[in-house]
């Protein structure tokens, strides 16, 4: 098992909550968010991960209305589901070093590709635990830096995020049909960045591939590939 490494206070700080001084209650929530199922320890993150689900989402969309009034409803959920997804929670858990302060089994700890999947579980759980110690104006606090940089990056892309209705749209406008998608299973190891493979072709001559964690993931980097060829970057 990998035991945390730093106090909690420490973590604790980090979320920027640094004005509010935490109970015996308070840490065993954070302490509880931070137990990976895998290291056989109860209790774990699951329930808090079920709550921090539900926090993010609403958050999340407080933030876009309150950041971006004009931006259509259905952009703000386009932009919403970047801003929510376990990609986004992995990348937050990597930003404050979670792996500092979690708890998983021996298994889990000598699994690379499972990294990124516990970063996003736990990050979603410690989420759920600031809400039940703080509240929602806590979880805003924390996480609308993350989500100004995040949206921006987002909203710079030309496809904003969404490479397969880019893709789509495009081979609509050209009138040369609908892009194929093709997806094999390639290994069963859960969080493998290389997963899933898919392959894309599109008329006349456009035949590009990507790779993911998810036949989503792996389909929205082929198309990403496709527009790349399209656009010669």
């Amino acid at each position: 098992m990998s035991p945390p490494t730093r106090p909690l206070q420490q973590l604790w700080e980090t979320l920027n909550q640094a004005s509010k001084n935490l109970e015996a209650a308070d840490f065993a929530l954070l302490q509880e968010a931070l137990t990976h199922t895998s290291s056989g320890l109860k209790p774990h993150h699951e329930q808090l991960e079920f709550l921090g689900d539900a926090v993010l989402r609403l958050t999340a969309s407080e933030f876009i209305a309150s950041a971006y009034p004009q931006m259509p409803v259905g952009e703000r959920s386009s932009l919403r589901s970047q801003l929510v997804s376990d990609r986004w929670l992995a990348e937050l858990g990597s930003t404050i070093e979670i792996e500092r302060w979690w708890r998983i089994g021996p298994k889990a700890s000598g699994d690379s590709t499972a990294a990124a999947t516990i970063r996003a579980e736990l990050s979603e759980a410690l989420i759920g635990a600031l809400y039940r110690i703080n509240g929602l104006t806590a979880v805003q606090q924390w996480l609308t830096p993350h989500w100004q940089r995040s949206a921006e990056a987002v909203l710079s892309d030309p496809h904003r995020g969404n490479c397969k209705s880019a893709l789509q749209e495009w081979s609509q406008g050209e009138g040369v049909g609908l892009p194929t998608y093709r997806s094999e299973e390639m290994s069963q190891r859960h969080g493998d960045l290389r997963r899933f493979r898919c392959r894309v072709t599109l008329p006349p001559r456009i035949k590009a591939e990507g790779w993911g964690r998810s036949r989503r993931e792996a389909e929205q980097q082929a198309a990403r590939a496709a527009l790349n060829q399209l656009t010669g970057s």
